[in-house]
């Protein structure tokens, strides 16, 4: 059992390990209020004393200040290691989520989190009420970023057994620039000698005043393009069939009694980017 006791001329504090023995003015136990130390009293763990009037210098632990203005140690390592990693926005047609991983001490049954979000230039920040003490890792903020151009943060705070970290902060996120577009969706109409396409651009989160969702062509200058792939072939060589901005599409020269599957992607030339292939879509010419 461990017992440090430390005077100085204005009050006293301590440290120490169950019950304290040997001195009459202190018959509680340290995890019960002492009016000596301002009410303050937890258990703590090795430590070595002083007589300056300053805090012992601790091991793990915690420790009974002498001063009633002053909390009570939290305890860092405990703060540091429950401290959510990896926050940032993942965003598909302006669909924009907040994900984080749970810090390195990993996931805990009480670990709760808390998510706040700002404007780029902005001093307050807001928290998000449907995210706050939630256990997932991940929080949907399109409606607080429903601005394509202007520029966010978020961050989020982890907490465990009546401690909380520190908060972590994402990389500043612009929808417009970050977003991943979705591909077209394609109908297929063909006949006895060719097949047309009609292709539909994705449509983004935000919405209009009226409900409907709004196309992403209201954002980007969409180039589209289609590949064709036949079936008696290797079915991951897709041949490029067509290039463009056109929304129906007419392919010929397809051989008849042949399988072919379709598929088309979106590209935003200015950022540099395509999206993933669409579904296929698959038919015979009769």
């Amino acid at each position: 059992m461990t017992q440090v006791f430390s005077h100085s001329k204005k009050q006293s504090f301590c440290i120490w390990k169950g019950e304290p023995k040997g001195h009459p003015a202190w018959s509680q136990s340290c995890s019960h209020p002492i009016p000596a130390l301002g009410g303050l009293a937890v258990m703590g763990g090795a430590a070595t004393s002083s007589d300056s009037g300053r805090a012992p210098i601790l091991g793990p632990g915690k420790v009974c200040w002498y001063n009633s203005t002053i909390p009570v140690l939290e305890n860092r390592d405990l703060q540091d290691a429950i401290k959510p990693r990896g926050v940032r926005f993942y965003s598909l047609n302006f669909n924009n989520t907040l994900r984080w991983l749970p810090g390195r001490a990993g996931e805990g049954e009480t670990t709760l989190y808390f998510v706040q979000y700002k404007v780029y230039g902005q001093s307050k920040w807001q928290n998000k009420e449907e995210c706050w003490g939630i256990q997932s890792h991940f929080c949907d903020l399109t409606e607080e970023t429903s601005d394509a151009y202007e520029a966010y943060y978020s961050r989020v705070q982890a907490a465990s057994t009546d401690v909380r970290s520190d908060w972590s902060l994402s990389c500043r996120f612009t929808p417009w620039r970050e977003t991943m577009i979705g591909p077209p969706t394609i109908k297929v109409v063909h006949s006895n000698k060719f097949v047309i396409l009609k292709l539909q651009a994705p449509r983004s989160a935000y919405k209009r005043k009226r409900g409907s969702m709004i196309p992403m062509t209201n954002y980007y200058d969409l180039l589209y393009q289609v590949f064709i792939i036949n079936n008696l072939l290797d079915e991951q060589h897709r041949v490029l069939v067509y290039e463009g901005k056109d929304k129906v599409i007419k392919i010929e020269d397809l051989r008849p009694g042949i399988s072919y599957c379709i598929v088309a992607r979106t590209s935003v030339l200015v950022l540099g980017r395509s999206s993933a292939y669409s579904n296929r879509q698959c038919t015979v010419l009769l």
